[in-house]
């Protein structure tokens, strides 16, 4: 089975057309309804934020098969020269992707960044987005990602470049700033809208937070309310309520998830259908789970092959069976197969004993 075809899980309520029609009306909750970007159509405003190592082809279509309306490729670096690497290649990979397809793009160089926005818009992307938000140290020692924000000259460039360079949109995710007490994220969205960028995500974090501490929403309001491009608020929700939360907090335009639908890529159907019905749903059974664990895993080894699909994939078995009965010792057995083959057949084995 793939992805394309995954049936979803039985608690899940499959929409009707008339139904699907209804909630796309004006009397949907706003996180359900269209977003336009940059003339671009997202069919709703539930977003999976771009994580490095994370959001590759298969995860990023098991989310929207959940419902998640749009999705932003892990973060490639702006190095035309790197591109030919078997990593950058996979990173780059939108193959039956649901459109509007968005890659991620880093650097410090302007030059480089807008010679990376055209190479990523004739691979077929249609949406660029620039990340000002990594707080990894290696990509801040080369003042890329969230180290940007210490100098606002080189963001304005690096935005101009960008925006410049290709004839489709252009959207940043970003931070509060780089430092507690230096936080500079309005002057930034001010200076994103005038460069011509189509929308800004905001991690309400600073760079020196990392991911430590609460969210703080309340800057990401002030954003929303100083300019008029789509504000998309990131940084800790994790269910559906929170979602709801969120929003009336900020009054954003689209909330966007990360690190809580690593393990629970479910998260954007348990969202849709409390924005829809305020109901909350059962978490998925152990069967339901297997399920999409073993769909999620021929995919990866379908898309990386036999080596790296076996080790790329133990992450996400990790995430997925959190919480389950000796999960543990379960773990350390499956990081010991050396093959796709046995570690797809101790996954299976061990979440049937659990169904």
């Amino acid at each position: 089975m793939s992805i394309d075809t995954l049936i979803r899980p039985k608690s899940s309520l499959e929409l009707s057309p008339n139904t699907a029609a209804a909630a796309r009306s004006d009397s949907a909750h706003p996180l359900l309804q269209p977003l336009v970007i940059g003339g671009l159509t997202i069919e709703n405003r539930l977003m999976v934020a771009p994580m490095a190592g994370v959001t590759d082809n298969p995860f990023r279509r098991l989310c929207k098969s959940f419902g998640a309306g749009h999705a932003v490729s892990e973060m490639i670096i702006a190095d035309t020269a790197l591109y030919a690497r078997r990593k950058s290649l996979y990173r780059a990979n939108f193959d039956n992707e649901i459109a509007p397809i968005s890659a991620q793009i880093a650097g410090a160089e302007p030059d480089k960044l807008a010679e990376a926005a055209r190479y990523q818009i004739d691979n077929g992307a249609q949406i660029i987005d620039i990340n000002m938000g990594c707080p990894a140290k290696k990509v801040c020692r080369k003042l890329a990602g969230s180290a940007l924000l210490q100098d606002e000259d080189l963001v304005a460039r690096l935005l101009d470049a960008a925006v410049n360079a290709v004839d489709a949109p252009v959207t940043l995710k970003t931070r509060l700033g780089f430092e507690n007490g230096r936080e500079n994220i309005l002057r930034v969205a001010k200076m994103a809208e005038q460069a011509g960028i189509a929308a800004i995500a905001i991690h309400g974090r600073t760079r020196e937070d990392m991911y430590t501490g609460e969210a703080r929403y309340e800057l990401i309001r002030e954003v929303k309310e100083s300019i008029s491009i789509p504000v998309i608020a990131n940084g800790d929700i994790d269910s559906a309520q929170k979602a709801q939360q969120v929003y009336e907090l900020t009054g954003c335009d689209a909330v966007m998830i990360g690190r809580a639908a690593q393990g629970q890529p479910w998260l954007f159907r348990d969202i849709e259908h409390y924005l829809r019905t305020g109901q909350v749903l059962d978490a998925p059974t152990v069967s339901e789970i297997k399920e999409i664990v073993l769909t999620h895993l021929q995919e990866l080894y379908g898309f990386y092959g036999e080596y790296s699909g076996c080790r790329i994939a133990r992450k996400h078995i990790a995430w997925y069976t959190t919480g389950i009965p000796n999960s543990n010792a379960f773990r350390q057995a499956m990081y010991g197969e050396e093959s796709t083959a046995g570690q797809f057949k101790v996954v299976e084995s061990f979440l049937q004993a659990h169904e």
